[in-house]
Protein backbone atom coordinates (compact mmCIF):
# COMPACT_ATOMS: atom_id res chain seq x y z
CA UNK A 1 0.00 0.00 0.00
CA UNK A 2 1.20 3.62 -0.54
CA UNK A 3 1.85 6.11 2.01
CA UNK A 4 -1.05 8.14 -0.02
CA UNK A 5 -3.82 4.95 -0.12
CA UNK A 6 -2.91 4.66 4.11
CA UNK A 7 -3.33 8.09 4.38
CA UNK A 8 -6.63 8.11 2.57
CA UNK A 9 -7.82 5.15 4.33
CA UNK A 10 -7.25 6.96 7.52
CA UNK A 11 -9.63 10.08 6.57
CA UNK A 12 -11.95 7.64 5.33
CA UNK A 13 -12.33 5.67 8.33
CA UNK A 14 -12.57 8.77 10.75
CA UNK A 15 -16.00 9.15 8.89
CA UNK A 16 -16.78 6.18 9.20
CA UNK A 17 -16.01 5.33 12.81
CA UNK A 18 -18.08 9.11 13.50
CA UNK A 19 -21.04 7.86 11.29
CA UNK A 20 -21.40 4.86 14.08
CA UNK A 21 -22.97 7.88 16.39
CA UNK A 22 -25.32 8.95 14.05
CA UNK A 23 -28.04 6.24 15.39
CA UNK A 24 -31.19 7.71 16.29
CA UNK A 25 -30.76 11.02 15.28
CA UNK A 26 -33.11 13.11 12.42
CA UNK A 27 -34.37 16.35 11.65
CA UNK A 28 -36.24 16.32 15.02
CA UNK A 29 -33.08 16.62 17.21
CA UNK A 30 -29.74 17.26 15.07
CA UNK A 31 -29.96 20.95 16.14
CA UNK A 32 -30.94 19.80 19.75
CA UNK A 33 -28.01 21.05 21.85
CA UNK A 34 -27.46 20.26 25.28
CA UNK A 35 -26.42 21.84 28.87
CA UNK A 36 -22.34 22.11 28.79
CA UNK A 37 -22.29 20.61 25.35
CA UNK A 38 -22.00 24.11 22.97
CA UNK A 39 -22.69 22.26 19.75
CA UNK A 40 -25.28 20.16 18.00
CA UNK A 41 -24.90 17.31 15.41
CA UNK A 42 -25.38 19.76 12.19
CA UNK A 43 -23.05 22.32 13.47
CA UNK A 44 -20.48 19.42 13.84
CA UNK A 45 -21.02 17.73 10.81
CA UNK A 46 -21.28 21.41 8.64
CA UNK A 47 -18.06 22.18 10.41
CA UNK A 48 -15.83 18.98 9.88
CA UNK A 49 -17.05 19.29 6.45
CA UNK A 50 -16.01 22.80 5.70
CA UNK A 51 -12.13 21.54 7.70
CA UNK A 52 -12.39 19.30 5.27
CA UNK A 53 -13.06 20.96 2.09
CA UNK A 54 -10.80 23.93 3.25
CA UNK A 55 -7.96 21.18 3.61
CA UNK A 56 -8.67 19.10 0.31
CA UNK A 57 -8.84 23.20 -1.24
CA UNK A 58 -4.93 23.26 -0.10
CA UNK A 59 -3.87 20.38 -1.26
CA UNK A 60 -1.54 20.48 -4.87
CA UNK A 61 -4.19 20.95 -7.42
CA UNK A 62 -6.72 21.24 -4.65
CA UNK A 63 -8.99 23.51 -6.67
CA UNK A 64 -8.49 21.49 -9.79
CA UNK A 65 -9.41 18.34 -7.87
CA UNK A 66 -13.09 19.72 -6.69
CA UNK A 67 -11.36 21.17 -3.39
CA UNK A 68 -12.67 24.53 -3.39
CA UNK A 69 -16.10 24.65 -1.31
CA UNK A 70 -18.75 23.40 -3.53
CA UNK A 71 -21.94 25.40 -4.12
CA UNK A 72 -24.27 22.41 -3.69
CA UNK A 73 -22.97 22.06 -0.09
CA UNK A 74 -21.98 25.83 1.28
CA UNK A 75 -23.15 29.13 0.69
CA UNK A 76 -20.06 30.98 1.08
CA UNK A 77 -19.70 33.73 3.64
CA UNK A 78 -23.33 33.67 4.55
CA UNK A 79 -24.23 33.88 8.39
CA UNK A 80 -27.13 30.89 7.38
CA UNK A 81 -27.65 28.33 4.84
CA UNK A 82 -30.95 26.23 4.36
CA UNK A 83 -32.00 23.11 3.95
CA UNK A 84 -29.35 22.16 1.61
CA UNK A 85 -26.33 23.87 2.21
CA UNK A 86 -24.56 25.14 5.35
CA UNK A 87 -23.95 28.99 5.59
CA UNK A 88 -20.08 29.02 5.81
CA UNK A 89 -20.13 31.57 8.40
CA UNK A 90 -22.54 29.63 10.87
CA UNK A 91 -20.28 26.76 11.36
CA UNK A 92 -16.87 28.26 11.24
CA UNK A 93 -14.35 28.31 14.02
CA UNK A 94 -15.95 30.66 17.23
CA UNK A 95 -19.82 30.34 15.52
CA UNK A 96 -22.96 30.27 17.80
CA UNK A 97 -24.75 27.06 16.50
CA UNK A 98 -27.64 28.64 18.10
CA UNK A 99 -27.94 32.00 17.08
CA UNK A 100 -31.25 33.53 16.78
CA UNK A 101 -32.55 32.56 12.65
CA UNK A 102 -29.51 30.41 11.48
CA UNK A 103 -30.88 27.64 9.34
CA UNK A 104 -29.21 24.20 8.68
CA UNK A 105 -29.62 21.38 6.03
CA UNK A 106 -31.49 18.68 6.97
CA UNK A 107 -30.22 15.88 9.11
CA UNK A 108 -29.63 13.49 5.59
CA UNK A 109 -27.94 16.64 3.44
CA UNK A 110 -25.65 17.10 6.82
CA UNK A 111 -24.69 13.36 6.53
CA UNK A 112 -24.18 13.87 2.96
CA UNK A 113 -22.20 17.08 3.14
CA UNK A 114 -20.35 15.38 5.68
CA UNK A 115 -19.16 12.33 3.63
CA UNK A 116 -18.59 14.34 0.29
CA UNK A 117 -16.12 16.31 1.90
CA UNK A 118 -14.38 13.81 3.79
CA UNK A 119 -14.50 11.98 0.04
CA UNK A 120 -12.67 14.75 -1.05
CA UNK A 121 -9.86 15.42 0.85
CA UNK A 122 -9.14 11.35 0.71
CA UNK A 123 -9.17 11.64 -3.16
CA UNK A 124 -7.22 14.25 -2.89
CA UNK A 125 -4.61 12.87 -1.03
CA UNK A 126 -4.09 9.78 -2.90
CA UNK A 127 -3.74 11.90 -6.38
CA UNK A 128 -0.40 13.46 -3.99
CA UNK A 129 2.86 11.95 -5.78
CA UNK A 130 5.84 10.96 -2.86
CA UNK A 131 7.31 14.33 -2.92
CA UNK A 132 3.72 16.17 -3.11
CA UNK A 133 2.80 14.07 -0.09
CA UNK A 134 5.74 15.60 2.55
CA UNK A 135 6.10 18.84 0.75
CA UNK A 136 4.86 21.73 3.10
CA UNK A 137 1.36 23.72 1.81
CA UNK A 138 0.51 27.09 3.14
CA UNK A 139 -3.07 26.62 5.24
CA UNK A 140 -4.47 29.54 7.71
CA UNK A 141 -2.66 31.88 9.21
CA UNK A 142 0.32 31.76 6.95
CA UNK A 143 1.63 28.51 8.79
CA UNK A 144 3.38 25.41 6.02
CA UNK A 145 2.66 22.32 6.76
CA UNK A 146 2.64 19.05 4.39
CA UNK A 147 -0.54 17.27 3.42
CA UNK A 148 0.14 14.19 5.49
CA UNK A 149 -0.40 16.21 8.46
CA UNK A 150 -3.31 17.95 7.27
CA UNK A 151 -4.69 14.89 6.74
CA UNK A 152 -3.68 13.75 10.64
CA UNK A 153 -5.11 17.18 11.57
CA UNK A 154 -8.57 16.35 9.71
CA UNK A 155 -8.39 12.87 11.56
CA UNK A 156 -8.22 14.08 15.15
CA UNK A 157 -10.47 17.28 14.42
CA UNK A 158 -13.10 14.56 13.67
CA UNK A 159 -12.42 12.25 16.88
CA UNK A 160 -12.50 16.05 18.94
CA UNK A 161 -16.25 16.65 17.57
CA UNK A 162 -16.82 12.59 17.84
CA UNK A 163 -16.66 13.47 21.38
CA UNK A 164 -18.97 16.14 21.92
CA UNK A 165 -21.37 14.13 19.38
CA UNK A 166 -21.02 10.94 21.80
CA UNK A 167 -21.46 13.48 25.32
CA UNK A 168 -24.53 15.22 23.07
CA UNK A 169 -26.24 11.61 22.56
CA UNK A 170 -26.36 10.78 26.06
CA UNK A 171 -27.64 14.22 27.39
CA UNK A 172 -30.60 14.37 24.55
CA UNK A 173 -31.38 10.69 26.03
CA UNK A 174 -30.22 9.04 22.67
CA UNK A 175 -27.93 6.71 24.79
CA UNK A 176 -24.90 5.33 23.94
CA UNK A 177 -24.10 4.61 20.13
CA UNK A 178 -22.15 1.39 20.95
CA UNK A 179 -24.86 -0.60 22.77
Amino acid sequence: MRSQEFVASSVRHSKDLLKRYLVKFDDSNHTRTAPGCPNHLAWCLGHLALTASRFAEWLPRGNQNGGALPVSDFIVDAKSGDENRFGTESICFGSDPNSPGVVFPTFARCVQIFEAATERLAAGVEQLSDAELVAPVPMFGGKMTPPYLLAARAIYHVGIHNGQIAYLRREIGLGSALG
